[in-house]
């Protein structure tokens, strides 16, 4: 064997090697087949129920969607009735926005306080994340009763079925969470933080989030376009 080709050896030996790259083994060797998973063997279930997770809150973004292409086609179809600027009042709009954008910030401050184990921390966070969701339910619900006793009902309009359809579905789900909350603020103050508890929290988290962005949309197309902002 020549020098060139020896000293070509062992600069390739020399080369950091990516054990996360396909067909390559933990200690740079190479396969004919793919592993599958890196040096660290498989993903671990946190990792993997986040995963699956994300894929069920995709699903219910593509639910959000049709509904919100349903209002999109019918927010014009008023039948001689009120329209969104006769109806909003962008004030209460304003203060449900805030309630929830503050309970995805107090959501994320009990997850650093779960990272760091600190129960009394998570469970205030978690508490003060409760009770905002609840006075945003509160107030949804109110909007909802008042347009309904003065007989602007689902029934009234094709924009107020639609109307009533995307923004009750919202708040239906922010009701589950609310269940959710409670049942999971339970478990882990009898249970602690076992690896189960703290897997769903990480779901919870993440679907808690995932309603702050549909809110934002929600916001932005049913409320300030509406009103003709």
């Amino acid at each position: 064997m020549s020098a060139a080709s020896t000293h070509a050896g062992a600069e390739q030996d020399r080369r950091p090697h990516d054990p996360y790259k396909l067909g390559r083994s933990a200690h740079g060797h190479e396969h004919g087949e793919a592993t599958g998973h890196g040096e660290g063997g498989p993903a671990s279930k946190r990792i993997i129920t986040g995963y699956g997770f994300w894929i069920f809150l995709l699903s219910d973004i593509v639910m959000f969607s049709a509904f919100f292409a349903a209002y999109a086609v019918l927010a014009g179809e008023t039948a001689g009735g009120p329209s969104g600027h006769d109806l909003f009042d962008l004030q209460n709009v304003a203060i449900e926005t805030a309630l929830l954008l503050t309970s995805s910030f107090t959501c994320g401050l009990g997850s650093i306080a779960t990272q760091r184990r600190k129960m009394l921390q998570t469970q205030l966070w978690l508490l003060v994340t409760g009770l905002l969701g609840f006075a945003f339910v509160l107030l949804e619900f109110r909007e909802f009763a008042d347009m309904i006793a003065h007989g602007i009902g689902p029934q009234r309009s094709a924009f107020l079925s639609s109307f009533f359809a995307l923004v009750g579905c919202h708040g239906l789900h922010v009701s589950v969470g609310l269940l959710w909350l409670g049942t999971m603020m339970a478990q882990l103050w009898v249970k602690g933080f076992r690896p189960a508890i703290l897997r769903r929290l990480l779901c919870f988290n993440l679907f808690w989030h995932a309603l702050d962005i549909i809110w934002i949309g929600i916001f932005t197309i049913v409320y300030l376009i509406g009103s003709g902002l």
